[in-house]
């Protein structure tokens, strides 16, 4: 390889790696800092790695609040989410690409423009419409608010318009159903992309925290984000445990750090499909 073609690629891997260092460098002080002493965590210069590392500050992050609680609401919550979203987005997504009917493209127009709609302007008629029904500090009302996702219609229906028509037509043909197609024949052959959306909304509402705590006051319906503010308010005395707090941070965030380890190549495709430009 020559010189003048070599010298770009390397400035090229030299910037993604100090780019890559800068996003990655705060996880990597929160684990480190889960192992320091609250002293080595005020100390002046910092230092990166503790003098003796100390493994027993997270069981006593456990053991001070109750993150299994936490994490085990944050999962069982996110994964029903999965669920709905994944079955309203693939309907939706099918209506909106293979089937006719009037107001269609005004339909689509709705959606999009609620898409742009900031999430912030969506809590106070939806908490008013939680609370008439009762479902104010439940799992249900938690639920059933995160059930439909824009991001996700949008998504599905990127991956249905890159399949062939033809498919659908000729089963039609045969005699298909509108379920049998869209369950039998375009998810299948979607399946990165409901993976991907899968995955993407499990993260959202894993990481959810404003919503999650506005709807839900009772201590045993934490969920993980929440459960770790109460933790640094209430046990950390804002501050006054860092390491601890630090600790508790890693245990919520380890759980996603694997699953984008795993899945890393899954997300990034999908988010590039659900952007890519229709050429069919």
């Amino acid at each position: 390889m020559k010189l003048s073609q070599l010298l770009p690629r390397l400035s090229r891997h030299a910037s993604l790696l100090v780019i890559s260092f800068v996003i990655a460098f705060p996880f990597l002080w929160m684990i480190t800092s889960s192992l320091k002493s609250d002293g080595e965590i005020r100390r002046f210069p910092p230092v990166l790695w503790p003098e003796r590392p100390l493994w027993h500050n997270f069981s006593a992050a456990w053991e001070a609040a109750p993150f299994g609680q936490y994490l085990l609401n944050s999962v069982l919550v996110a994964l029903v989410i999965v669920l709905i979203q994944i079955i309203n987005s693939a309907m939706m997504a099918y209506a909106l690409t293979h089937m006719n009917f009037r107001f269609k493209n005004a339909l689509m127009a709705i959606i999009l423009t609620n898409y742009m709609l900031p999430v912030s302007a969506t809590y106070l008629p939806s908490y008013i419409i939680l609370s008439k029904l009762g479902l104010i500090d439940t799992y249900t009302g938690l639920i059933i608010s995160n059930a439909v996702s824009i991001f996700s219609i949008f998504l599905i229906r990127q991956a249905f318009m890159q399949l062939p028509k033809e498919l659908a037509e000729a089963a039609k043909i045969d005699g298909a159903g509108h379920v049998r197609i869209l369950f039998s024949i375009l998810f299948p052959l979607a399946r990165s992309s409901f993976i991907i959306l899968a995955l993407l909304t499990f993260i959202t509402n894993y990481n959810n925290y404003f919503w999650p705590m506005l709807i839900t006051k009772s201590p045993e319906l934490s969920l993980v984000s929440a459960g770790l503010r109460s933790f640094f308010v209430e046990g950390g005395g804002y501050g006054m445990k860092w390491s601890l707090i630090m600790a508790g941070s890693t245990f919520t965030i380890l759980p996603l750090l694997i699953l984008f380890v795993i899945a890393q190549k899954w997300i990034i495709k999908g988010v590039s499909n659900a952007f890519s430009v229709n050429k069919g």
